[in-house]
């Protein structure tokens, strides 16, 4: 798919927002051991989880829209379509990320907390930046793919 940047695209405005959220996630999980970290800090890398998570799927859901894509809107929807479309891969694990945040969004359960903040460390953190650096290659060369 070849983009035309010009002008004001909003899923690159949305890319901005997303690259800072996944910086301060990836601050965390690539610079502290899970094992280093307080209570506190465990609480705020789930918030920061939650955010980078939702700054995801809807930065997906803006590029879909502005390359033409029809999808179903929502977090269900845009995942399948990016998977279709090659913007992200792992299925199983964007899957799981999005049942992850359903989780805390809904339920306060400590133990799905702790194996959550494992996965955090272990894939979300991995998907989160290699949707990044994709998102990072599409604003400066619209012929990437």
């Amino acid at each position: 798919m070849k983009f035309i940047m010009s002008g004001d695209v909003r899923w690159i405005q949305r890319y901005s927002n997303f690259h800072k959220a996944c910086g301060r996630l990836l601050e965390l999980t690539e610079e502290r051991s899970l094992d280093g970290l307080s209570e506190l800090e465990v609480e705020g890398l789930v918030q920061r989880f939650e955010y980078t998570f939702e700054l995801s799927w809807k930065v997906l859901q803006d590029l879909l829209t502005f390359g033409g894509f029809q999808f179903m809107p929502g977090p269900n929807g845009v995942i399948k379509t990016s998977l279709e479309a090659g913007y992200i891969s792992d299925h199983d694990g964007w899957r799981m990320m999005l049942k992850s945040r359903n989780i805390f969004t809904h339920v306060y359960d400590e133990n799905e907390i702790l194996s959550t903040v494992k996965l955090i460390y272990s894939d979300f953190a991995l998907l989160f930046k290699t949707l990044d650096e994709k998102l990072e290659c599409l604003t400066h060369n619209p012929d990437y793919q």
